[in-house]
């Protein structure tokens, strides 16, 4: 499972006293318990699944991306270098991201297959997507190209 994965390289990285890495990962597995005590609530006892930890990620990730633009604009490159490496080390538990036009052509796939036609198919077409590339691309790219494509 990937949050053994997540435990096992903190503890590696609390032998080897890196400290970025150790502070970045206990926030990724507060963020994981986080969730799961929320998916035990709604009668979920065995937590989230890998891909929506993989989501969590995701979403971690944008999240440090955002702020690295901002504190790019206002001068701030100690910070910016310290979200970058956090965006560093929460993506090495992701897999390789699709690119552009790979994400072109899942979409293009989950269309003809779900015989979709406009706009109003977007709901049902975005979990397709979410379902079977969980972790492997950015979701906002994803609708933008769907949006494109349905409209």
């Amino acid at each position: 499972m990937l949050r053994d994965e997540i435990k096992l390289k903190l503890n590696e990285c609390l032998k080897n006293k890196d400290k970025k890495s150790v502070s970045t990962l206990r926030l990724v597995l507060a963020a994981v318990k986080d969730r799961d005590i929320a998916a035990r609530s709604n009668g979920n006892n065995s937590g989230i699944s890998d891909d929506e930890v993989k989501l969590l990620l995701q979403t971690m990730i944008k999240q440090r991306k955002e702020s690295a633009d901002i504190y790019e604009k206002a001068g701030r490159l100690e910070l910016l270098e310290s979200e970058k490496k956090e965006i560093d080390i929460i993506s090495c538990f992701l897999p390789k991201q699709m690119s552009n036009k790979e994400i072109s052509e899942a979409v293009e796939k989950i269309i003809k297959e779900t015989n979709a036609s406009s706009i109003k198919d977007m709901g049902n077409l975005m979990n397709i997507l979410k379902n079977e590339y969980a972790g492997r691309c950015d979701f906002s790219q994803v609708a933008k190209i769907a949006r494109e494509k349905l409209g």
